[in-house]
């Protein structure tokens, strides 16, 4: 996997020269919007250079195009849980050609296969509702409640070709409360993956983390 060398450590950064990153969503988009107004603030020192969704009418095409952001909906062809062959590549070279250094999954549904990981060999992130590897998979929070654990949180990692199964970047717990229902436990998840994500966006474009093996290092 790539050792991420952010731009700071080696000359002043403007528009033209600044990390680039491309971001793949489904749904509402809020973890895009955190990671979005990081960069605006200046607190991550990257910019958005593109947003895709599989979903025509998307909420984060509509927060992309708030903020001015190029957002571009590509068909994913006549899979439901991946892209065809056709969409993947058409995936990979919008992104390309945005000159993207890192791929951000927010709330993207579909898993990456073949090509696609290849393209972006260690450079994909994506952010999960549990502590990995507990609870893998599809609505992480319900599952959570089923097993009856008092802690779980959410986990940002590098995406391999293992179902939420890449080495781990970072995590945050989240308490289980008396009397949570799946929608009051998936809200407060969300609050703490609006923090964590932006802040481990920030690390890899400052070039703060590195993999070695399975481990996940931060400067």
């Amino acid at each position: 996997m790539r050792f991420f060398e952010g731009q700071l450590l080696s000359k002043p950064v403007t528009r033209e020269n600044m990390f680039r990153i491309g971001v793949l969503g489904s749904g509402k988009g809020s973890n895009f919007v955190a990671i979005a107004d990081g960069c605006a603030a200046g607190k991550i020192p990257a910019q958005i250079a593109l947003v895709i969704s599989d979903v025509m009418d998307s909420g984060i095409l509509a927060r992309a195009r708030e903020r001015g952001i190029e957002g571009r909906f590509i068909p994913p062809g006549k899979f439901r849980t991946k892209l065809d062959d056709e969409a993947e590549q058409a995936f990979v070279q919008a992104l390309r050609d945005a000159k993207v250094e890192l791929v951000a999954l927010a709330g993207f549904m579909r898993v990456l296969k073949g090509e696609f990981l290849r393209a972006f060999e260690g450079r994909i992130v994506n952010i999960h509702p549990s502590l990995l590897p507990s609870f893998p998979g599809l609505e992480a929070w319900k599952q959570a409640l089923d097993h009856g654990v008092k802690v779980t949180g959410c986990t940002v990692h590098f995406v391999d070709a293992g179902v939420d199964a890449g080495p781990i970047i970072a995590q945050e717990p989240v308490r289980v409360e008396d009397g949570d229902t799946p929608e009051t436990l998936h809200e407060r998840i969300q609050k703490t993956e609006h923090e964590l994500y932006p802040k481990c966006v920030e690390a890899i474009a400052r070039g703060e983390v590195r993999v070695s093996g399975r481990r996940v290092l931060w400067k």
